[in-house]
């Protein structure tokens, strides 16, 4: 046994944490300078972004929410009844809507109380050593139906207070005070505690609830002096910096001119203009034409919509006004623990992956087109707003919705938009916009709105049946490659062919195929070619960088035959995950132009991960960077790094162990790991990490003992369970580890390493019944796989001779 644990890979900052967005609030007026100095300090004129040229409009700087209301006295108005408008404000005797009139709230064995001094709000809490302290309430953070609170720490830190006001009428269950992790236990010691950085508002929330804001992080000294031109979300957090469209107002008003031009009026984000289609019914030619028209409104909505609505993570220290949103951010995928397998919204992710997987979207449908930009409220009232495209004489009937006319449950959003709720309180909409598939609910065990949240008391059956009483047998319309997503999630034998199918199939939305591509890597075999090399030149930038990384998977000649492209490719994102790709690609591969261009986004991928660089995680990925390409005292370093922000980070340790076992240092791999499992001994990687040392250093007997555990700890990680099982072989106890192995491919058909083990196990034994029979399977699931048929043929001659 020499096998080694993969280093652990960490794309993005996507913590479970409650990332805090309950809706928008702030103060009006202009550039509101706070008390504190380094707080809201106005900024310098922006820098030209590279290859903008003379553009003015790329020179832009931010110029404040009155510069603006001089000509868009309509707009400002509807945004000042926004929640935008009341983002986050200064923690005063108006703003705070929470009860701090001595009152408590018991959580955890912990009693905190939140009380006034001096015109000053308090709340007596645990801090960072698990003692009561007293904090002082800096601002406030959100407005409805919740409101939280926020408290400055050293180092320029500000933590999120996870006991929340629930601001909702009392008839509603409201005015309270609520923990937003009400069925855990968080305490001190807890990656969730709100003193710690999942809960710090610099790089969890600050960038979606304030203008022109930036974290201005300094990672020698491990600190923040985080700034904002304004101190809510307004008019330049969408348009971007309206220097250069002042001047253009202005020029224009001296020149007696009124009304847009053709130029872009010295705008960074072009086209958010709301457009009204006065109603086309579904269907209608001239709603379509209109709709395909409308895409780049969409295309610049969309953009200026998803960094605040979209489960993701900066990759730029400034995001870029105008560029794309992968220019910027990189999104979460529709995986496993955020998404059901059907794309639904499962943890609190936000719209854009929902709305982009819609036929409303491929339509052309836009967010203006339902919901006012300004004051945020909704187009209509009630079904009108879906009636502006799809004829109500059609759809809002008892013959199409089956319910009574009029009520809650003929509305159109109670059918088509299933809510969860989140931060406790919040109902959110799924903008995924589908037709309720109750069979898929009964095939793949995902809700449906039939039965989750209105017929609770029924079951899946009972809502089948009455769709099959209202619509026929048969269902046409839905997210079908939940199909393949499914079988990846459950590593079923035909994930491959089905995932290759929903990369190579164009009517599948971006965030399906991408989200394919991702689980593709795991699974892939020589067939896979096709579907990756589809990925590489997709015309959607988020597949294309699904599809960079996945290019991993390949052998290096068709890697960087695929991948070279991408590293010039348009969009940053695209280019970075193309270079960690290609890291470390032998020399004689690449073009002196392309080692240029791999240089270039190799150093586009370090920025992108210093740009989060108060993350463990960011320096995770660049160890990994530095060990592909062969530096391994710049990755070692990456990991000191990692520790020295989170001295509790497991995945770092198992990481730097594993760097030590690469140059023979055993001794340093042990100490890493045995410290590991001083912070939490319940750590499957780490056991299996252990395990895999002592085997090597010659230790069987401490070896097998980790090695079980960290199989008893994650029984579900297949790969955990494949060493134990053949360490158990390799100590004369065959028959334990094919029970073992036995029991782990029924949880997991279409894993290859299991059924060879079994194969060659009872081969030794002479079990040659049992031997070709797993390697049957094997070759069932892998028919192209020439190792496994070599296998079983070999088994059957051995068979035949072993009878003679």
């Amino acid at each position: 046994m020499t096998a080694a644990p993969k280093p652990a890979r960490y794309r993005s900052a996507f913590p479970r944490v409650v990332l805090i967005v309950a809706v928008l609030a702030a103060i009006g007026g202009a550039w509101y300078l706070l008390p504190r100095a380094h707080w809201g300090q106005s900024q310098p004129p922006r820098p030209s972004d590279p290859g903008v040229g003379s553009d003015p409009a790329a020179l832009a700087t931010f110029v404040g929410e009155p510069a603006c209301t001089k000509c868009h006295e309509t707009q400002t108005k509807e945004w000042r009844a926004s929640d935008h408008f009341r983002a986050m404000e200064v923690a005063t005797g108006e703003t705070v809507l929470g009860d701090f009139n001595n009152t408590t709230f018991a959580y955890a064995g912990i009693t905190s109380s939140f009380s006034r001094r001096n015109g000053k709000f308090f709340v007596r809490t645990d801090g960072p050593d698990g003692a009561l302290h007293d904090y002082e309430i800096t601002y406030t953070f959100g407005y409805r139906p919740l409101q939280q609170y926020l408290i400055e720490f050293p180092g320029g830190r500000m933590q999120c207070l996870p006991i929340a006001w629930d601001t909702r009428p009392k008839a509603q269950g409201g005015q309270r005070w609520f923990h937003l992790y009400p069925d855990q236990r968080v305490t001190h010691l807890d990656p969730l505690h709100w003193t710690g950085p999942n809960q710090n508002w610099n790089y969890m929330c600050a960038d979606c609830h304030s203008t022109n804001l930036r974290r201005n992080y300094d990672l020698p000294t491990n600190t923040y002096k985080t700034t904002w031109s304004e101190i809510n979300v307004s008019c330049e957090t969408c348009h971007g910096p309206g220097s250069a469209h002042v001047a253009w107002a202005e020029e224009r008003k001296k020149r007696g001119l009124s009304g847009r031009d053709s130029t872009a009026m010295g705008l960074l984000v072009q086209g958010l203009r709301a457009i009204d289609y006065g109603g086309f019914g579904v269907g209608d030619a001239t709603s379509a034409t209109a709709r395909l028209a409308n895409r780049p409104r969409q295309r610049a909505e969309i953009q200026a919509c998803a960094p605040c609505h979209a489960r993701r993570g900066p990759i730029t220290d400034v995001p870029d006004s105008g560029k794309t949103f992968l220019d910027s951010y990189r999104p979460a995928m529709l995986e496993d623990g955020l998404y059901y397998a059907d794309g639904q919204i499962l943890d609190e992710v936000y719209e854009y992956a929902s709305f982009t997987q819609s036929k409303m979207y491929a339509a052309g449908v836009t967010c203006s087109d339902c919901h006012n930009a300004h004051s945020l409220k909704q187009r209509g009232t009630g079904n009108n707003v879906c009636g502006h495209c799809h004829l109500p004489l059609t759809y809002d009937t008892p013959a199409h919705h089956h319910h009574k006319q009029g009520t809650d449950a003929a509305r159109c959003r109670n059918c088509h938009m299933r809510t969860t709720d989140y931060m406790v309180v919040d109902p959110r909409y799924d903008h995924s916009m589908r037709v309720p598939r109750v069979d898929y609910s009964i095939a793949y065990g995902i809700p449906n709105a039939c039965t989750t949240p209105c017929h609770k008391d029924k079951g899946f059956t009972w809502a089948n049946d009455a769709v099959v009483k209202w619509y026929g047998p048969v269902r046409t319309r839905g997210n079908d490659y939940v199909v393949a997503l499914d079988a990846a999630r459950k590593g079923l034998p035909d994930a491959e062919a089905a995932l290759r199918a929903v990369v190579l199939n164009p009517k599948y939305s971006g965030i399906a195929r991408a989200t394919a591509l991702q689980h593709l890597r795991d699974v892939a075999v020589p067939a896979s070619i096709e579907a990756l090399h589809a990925g590489a030149t997709d015309p959607d930038a988020i597949v294309r960088a699904e599809a960079a990384r996945a290019l991993e998977v390949l052998p290096p000649a068709d890697r960087v035959r695929l991948g070279r492209p991408l590293l010039t490719d348009p969009v940053r994102l695209v280019r970075a995950w193309a270079a960690m790709t290609l890291a470390g690609t032998p020399a004689d591969l690449l073009t002196a132009s392309e080692t240029a261009d791999l240089e270039r986004a190799t150093r586009e991928e370090i920025a992108l991960e210093l740009a989060v660089a108060e993350r463990p995680e960011a320096h995770l990925n660049l160890s990994n960077l530095y060990q592909r390409q062969g530096k391994a005292g710049e990755a070692e370093a990456e990991l000191r790094t990692a520790l020295r922000l989170d001295p509790r980070n497991i995945p770092a340790r198992v990481n730097l162990a594993d760097l030590y076992r690469t140059s023979a240092r055993e001794a340093d791999a042990e100490r890493v790991l045995t410290e590991a499992l001083q912070i939490d001994p319940n750590v499957a990687e780490v056991r299996h990490a252990l395990g895999l040392l002592f085997i090597r250093v010659g230790r069987r007997d401490e070896a097998m003992a980790h090695l079980k555990r960290a199989h008893e700890l994650l029984p579900s990680n297949a790969r955990y369970g494949y060493v134990y099982a053949v360490g158990l072989n390799d100590a004369g106890r065959a028959p334990e580890a094919v029970r073992l192995l036995a029991d782990l491919q029924r949880t997991n058909p279409a894993d290859r390493d299991i059924l060879a083990a079994l194969a060659t196990i009872e081969q030794a034994g002479g079990h040659w019944s049992e031997a070709i029979g797993w390697a049957e399977k094997l070759v069932r699931i892998r028919p192209d796989d020439q190792e496994a048929r070599t296998l079983l043929n070999q088994l059957k001659r051995q068979a035949a001779a072993a009878r003679r």
